[in-house]
């Protein structure tokens, strides 16, 4: 029946995919996400529906959209020289297997999201994609949520649907993308005109919310509990009673913790102190031995060069035992592990360039939203602020992962660039409708100005 149920709900989207082609972008980003035929037990697992949702995306828009809208900005610029450049580090990679293996999944992430802006033209189509992406995740924290509150969860035994831990399923990753996901909710929750406002939807968001911050709890990732306190910062910037934020973010913070899993406490007491922790100290060796590795190799070592390290560390254990202090300290050896760093992870398999490459796309994306979000902040809503809200939802959302993504290799994980196809699209959206307000003031200077269509809360096609 599970699979019935996939396989209807795919085929009707792709079908009304026929009548509104941008349907089959938002069918890819499901697929993408929820990753369907890794759920299922036969038909999907063996059709490659992502190729052809893919396809059919890239054709609906080559038949029947409207390219005069349709922009290639300079950081669509920036990621298709970072594809090239990791083809290139891959034909030279240390470990020419995996590294094929790698690049025939990061192709494909990055090629839909140099691809994906140019469909962005309108603003049903962006908070489309919005919504789709919150609610394709939602489909794995909303059963993350459910089961730890049902049973506490646990590090590494929390079940997200599937037994591996491939994508959005990892903990870590699920963690960083539920938190990374919020300020998009919120947004959605207040400026969304694709559902009505109404106590229905208003308690839908709310718990979804309530979901996306269990799910740290119920994985355990550390990462997760870094992206909430993030979060909270972030938050501090649209909030107007500041010290009322405050006060009442430590009381529930507070009131919290005696309903917090011990297993939970225990975990993340291991912050304090990297050496005591073999996962911690694991991470920092590798990092020491990345940077070691890029001075004599600065173009990188092509796509899982962290197969070539051998790490040696010092690992310190404190214990007291009737009122005395003991202090154990052993050496372990290990190798083949890997970067647990976004950021080691580019520079040690892309070298100098692919990292400089990789962050241009990044901070590129932040500046661009914080220009978009004091443009537009003080407009009303017909006026076009819904703008500069999305822009402070995804700048946001991308400082969560940058800051998450220090402790997890998720370097070319598809949901980022799903959020860097939105920034791309709403960044385009925003000069073009601009322009053509100043175009149509020029023409009839004595005539009211025009608000460009969309900018309103009225409803519009796709």
């Amino acid at each position: 029946m599970r699979d019935l149920a996939f396989l209807g709900f795919l085929g009707a989207i792709l079908l009304l995919g026929f009548k509104r082609p941008f349907l089959f972008v938002l069918a890819y980003v499901y697929i993408d996400i929820v990753a369907p035929q890794r759920l299922t037990y036969w038909l999907l697992n063996s059709i490659p529906i992502s190729q052809i949702a893919v396809g059919l995306a890239v054709l609906g828009w080559a038949v029947a959209d409207n390219h005069k809208n349709s922009r290639f900005t300079f950081r669509q610029g920036v990621m298709l020289l970072f594809l090239i450049y990791c083809g290139v580090t891959t034909t030279m990679a240390d470990f020419p297997i995996p590294a094929s293996e790698k690049w025939s999944w990061v192709w494909k992430s990055l090629i839909f999201a140099i691809f994906l802006p140019v469909t962005l033209t309108t603003r049903l189509r962006m908070e489309a994609l919005a919504l789709f992406m919150t609610l394709s995740a939602s489909a794995i924290i909303i059963v993350g949520g459910i089961k730890t509150l049902a049973s506490g969860g646990g590090y590494g035994i929390l079940n997200l649907m599937v037994s591996n831990n491939v994508g959005l399923y990892e903990s870590s990753s699920i963690s960083m993308a539920a938190i990374c996901l919020i300020p998009v909710i919120i947004f959605l929750r207040r400026y969304s005109t694709v559902f009505p406002k109404d106590w229905r939807t208003e308690t839908f968001w709310w718990a979804l919310i309530f979901a996306c911050l269990l799910i740290p709890i119920g994985t355990q990732a550390r990462t997760g509990l870094l992206c909430i306190g993030v979060l909270a910062v972030l938050s501090l910037r649209s909030t107007r009673r500041r010290f009322l934020y405050i006060f009442l973010a430590g009381a529930i913070g507070t009131a919290a913790i005696p309903f917090l899993p011990d297993s939970f406490q225990a975990r993340m007491g291991t912050i304090q102190g990297y050496k005591s922790d073999q996962s911690a100290a694991t991470r920092i060796a590798v990092w020491q031995w990345t940077w070691d590795y890029v001075q004599d190799h600065p173009m990188g070592g092509g796509f899982d060069a962290y197969l070539g390290n051998k790490l040696r560390f010092e690992t310190v254990t404190t214990e007291e035992t009737a009122g005395q202090t003991n202090v154990e300290s052993s050496v372990v050896v290990d190798q083949a592990r890997a970067y647990h760093s976004a950021y080691f992870e580019v520079l040690g398999e892309q070298g100098f360039p692919g990292l400089i490459l990789w962050l241009t796309i990044h901070v590129v994306g932040l500046f661009r939203m914080e220009m978009l979000r004091r443009k537009y902040r003080k407009r009303d809503e017909q006026n076009g602020q819904w703008i500069g809200r999305l822009a402070e939802a995804l700048q946001h959302a991308h400082l969560i992962f940058l800051v998450g993504c220090t402790f997890v290799g998720v370097a070319y994980q598809p949901f980022i660039y799903l959020l860097v196809g939105l920034q791309i699209g709403l960044d385009s959206y925003a000069k073009r409708t601009e322009a053509e307000a100043a175009e149509d003031a020029k023409d009839n200077p004595t005539a009211e100005p025009m608000r460009p269509k969309g900018w309103g809360s009225e409803p519009y096609r796709v």
